[in-house]
């Protein structure tokens, strides 16, 4: 008989902690900032600036006609079930998997509420220097990119490992 090992479903806890996280704030957002208005938070530097975005990253796509809105929600679906079913499949104790893929799930979910409620994202944070703006984004989106360099970094340490242990 083997011993099954506990695996890391546990860790949707966090994917949920990230989606009421995100929603929380666009809900304040959409309540208390003005629309396309920059208001400083560290002069210079950081903005809250209430925006939309019908696309992807970067806008990728926003000005698509609206099929966007669809295909963008049923990758997210994909993508958090197959990252589900790696949690499933990954042990509890391996935080080093198993938090990057809560992150993104959090987040492409965060983002799939906006795009079914509102019809588009709802960003809010805003880094410039200068008079160079970064594109303004959310939680949601915090998350999905701290989760990508998670499954990116810790995958090229264990393909380094596992190269050495050879």
């Amino acid at each position: 008989m083997t011993k099954v090992s506990p695996n890391a479903t546990p860790w949707l806890a966090v994917s949920a902690l990230v989606i009421v996280l995100d929603q929380l704030t666009k809900e304040w957002v959409l309540k208390a900032l003005p629309e396309y208005q920059a208001v400083p938070v560290i002069e210079g530097f950081w903005n809250w600036y209430r925006s939309y975005n019908t696309g992807a990253a970067f806008s990728f796509l926003s000005d698509a006609g609206g099929w966007q809105k669809w295909m963008f929600t049923a990758l997210a679906f994909v993508i958090s079930g197959l990252l589900t079913v790696w949690l499933s499949r990954t042990p509890r104790r391996d935080w080093r998997t198993a938090a990057p893929f809560a992150l993104v799930i959090g987040g492409a979910l965060g983002n799939v509420i906006d795009r079914l409620r509102h019809g588009h994202v709802v960003d809010f944070i805003q880094w410039h220097w200068q008079d160079h703006a970064w594109p303004a984004f959310n939680v949601a989106d915090s998350a999905i990119v701290v989760g990508a360099i998670g499954i990116a970094l810790f995958g090229l340490l264990q393909g380094k490992q596992a190269k050495e242990a050879r």
